[in-house]
């Protein structure tokens, strides 16, 4: 990947790609640190820290959301934006149409993707201000000052009021303007935009935690280093699991027959349709947990008023839940949606009946398995097979956070912010997309040296 890199900063145009990809994602980096006024973050990031999904979300805006800054709310509703209209484009016929029907239909679809993630950001920043913006911590108080909004001249109710609308326009024009910084990473940079802020988002978490470590270490608190240690040996062991998985594949192989056309012999060669087993890649567990996190969201939003009815939820659907049956509950619920957003998305990618009809249109064939139907059941058993293995593994690395989390908790540990910052979730997106990047870069410099391979 170093030499791929190096060479791509010897051709202009894609140094210039990677010069504005890099400009624009320290414009993002800079708006995680831009303050939003009337927030107390200390505070905040307190309240904040006892929601395990918004925990997620804080790790993947770089700490934005924990801090209460400008891009709070980061590229999640864009994401839930585009898992909504994605699954609506399977069973709405006028969106499947669309998405048919070439480039104006992926324009159409996207400005509608843009509308649904104004809706959602609205939403979020409204669940999350009236869940957590007016709850007291302790001795820090209220994380919204409601002095800053006048208080004392509109009473508190007034100045609640004009804190929530005035903070949820706030944190919708910050995420807005994080969409419109992927969007145009992808359309002027390299790769795919939104992975890449989630990338950024990630390892700049994990960077800042390690730093913290390594103080709190340095300061006499020599535990640090060696759990620092442990968690730099784990981070290199997923790393290699991940991308064995990642780069495993089943190849079918297909033969295709010899055709006389006029003096000429065609065909006659073999070729082989590569299945991967995590072919779905991260899109599943970023299903599961936007799902699973939804009726807490929604209850915490309409419901804001009734503690209890909060809480009843959060201990149903919450890993952190503080009894066995909430986190049992939440594990199988978890474990369910996995499977089924992995058999969902194989199929959206994979269609047995499509591949079969092109192998048989010209003249190939699996050897043992006739053309037309039974080629086409041979490949739909292969690939729920496959799924099936895909989504044990993603359950696997959805749950070790889990339960590596509950084995330190009884061995004592009470720190786990290695951890819960740099998961295997996180490890899976970091990984899949620096593959994607690399992927990207060695096209682009393919392209550029079509003309040599020519000569």
């Amino acid at each position: 990947m170093f030499e791929t890199i190096k060479n791509c900063f010897k051709v202009k145009e894609i140094r210039k790609k990677i010069w504005i990809t890099l400009a624009l994602l320290l414009v993002f980096r800079l708006g995680c640190y831009i303050p939003v006024p009337g927030i107390n973050p200390k505070t905040f990031s307190a309240v904040i820290g006892s929601n395990d999904f918004l925990g997620i979300l804080s790790s993947i805006t770089g700490g934005s959301l924990a801090n209460a800054t400008l891009f709070a709310l980061g590229i999640s509703p864009y994401i839930n934006a585009s898992i909504i209209i994605q699954l609506l484009t399977v069973g709405i016929p006028a969106l499947e149409r669309l998405s048919k029907q070439g480039e104006d239909g992926r324009k159409k679809i996207a400005q509608i993707t843009r509308y649904v993630t104004i809706a959602l950001a609205v939403a979020q920043a409204i669940g999350i201000i009236l869940n957590f913006g007016f709850q007291s911590s302790g001795e820090g108080g209220m994380p919204i000052r409601l002095v800053f909004f006048g208080s004392a001249a509109i009473g508190e109710t007034g100045a609640k009021w004009l804190a929530g609308i005035f903070l949820t326009v706030v944190y919708t024009a910050g995420s807005m303007l994080v969409m419109w910084i992927g969007e145009r990473i992808t359309e002027y940079g390299v790769s795919n935009g939104i992975s890449l802020i989630i990338f950024i988002g990630i390892i700049s978490t994990a960077g800042l935690t390690i730093i913290g470590n390594l103080t709190e270490g340095f300061g006499g608190n020599y535990a640090r280093f060696w759990e620092l240690l442990g968690f730099v040996l784990l981070t290199i062991v997923e790393f290699a699991a991940i991308v064995a998985v990642d780069l495993s594949e089943r190849r079918i192989p297909v033969q295709y027959a010899k055709q006389v056309k006029g003096r000429k012999m065609y065909g006659g060669q073999s070729s082989v349709i590569p299945i991967k087993i995590s072919g779905s890649g991260v899109m599943p567990l970023i299903f599961a947990f936007a799902i699973i996190s939804a009726p807490q969201m929604i209850i915490s939003v309409f419901f804001s008023y009734n503690q209890s009815a909060v809480d009843g939820v959060t201990n149903w659907f919450s890993g952190s839940s503080p009894f066995w049956y909430g986190q049992l509950i939440y594990m199988v619920v978890l474990c369910v949606l996995i499977f089924a957003f992995s058999f969902f998305y194989q199929s959206m990618q994979f269609n047995p009946e499509d591949v079969s009809k092109t192998i048989q249109q010209n003249g190939g064939f699996i050897q043992g398995i006739r053309p037309g139907r039974p080629t086409a059941d041979y490949l739909k058993k292969i690939s729920n097979r496959i799924t099936l293995f895909g989504a044990i593994y993603l359950t696997l690395v959805a749950f070790i956070p889990s339960i590596l989390s509950m084995v330190l908790t009884g061995l004592g540990q009470s720190n786990l912010s290695l951890l819960s910052v740099f998961s295997t979730t996180g490890i899976l997106i970091v990984v899949s997309v620096a593959m994607e990047l690399d992927k990207q870069l060695e096209s682009q410099l393919m392209m550029k040296n079509y003309k040599g391979f020519l000569k």
